[in-house]
């Protein structure tokens, strides 16, 4: 289910995602199947794109790759581009979920 959320582009894949600003902890939730996206809280507030810059350091440690928002800048629903083939990014998420 999670390659539904993940598009190849051209060097690295566009990957959907939910965030929900505000929350207690800043976190790699999981898939939500129904959205197809990966779902991300911060504790950071959705103002002055702070939750935004937030979102892209929360992946880049985790993928250990260049992340950047794409699409969705004022929205909770956005799409971020992560420099890294779609094979090894559907893993890395694959191995998070199974840890969940």
């Amino acid at each position: 289910m999670i390659e539904k959320a993940v598009k190849p582009a051209k060097n690295g894949c566009l990957l959907n995602i939910t965030v929900q600003p505000n929350s207690k902890v800043s976190e790699i939730k999981g898939f939500n199947e129904w959205r197809k996206s990966l779902e991300i809280s911060v504790k950071a507030p959705p103002s002055r794109g702070k939750a935004n810059r937030e979102v892209e350091e929360l992946l880049k440690k985790f993928f250990g790759v260049k992340v950047e928002i794409v699409r969705g800048q004022t929205s909770s629903n956005k799409v971020v581009f992560v420099e890294m083939q779609k094979e090894e990014l559907i893993r890395k998420l694959e191995d998070l979920h199974a840890q969940s």
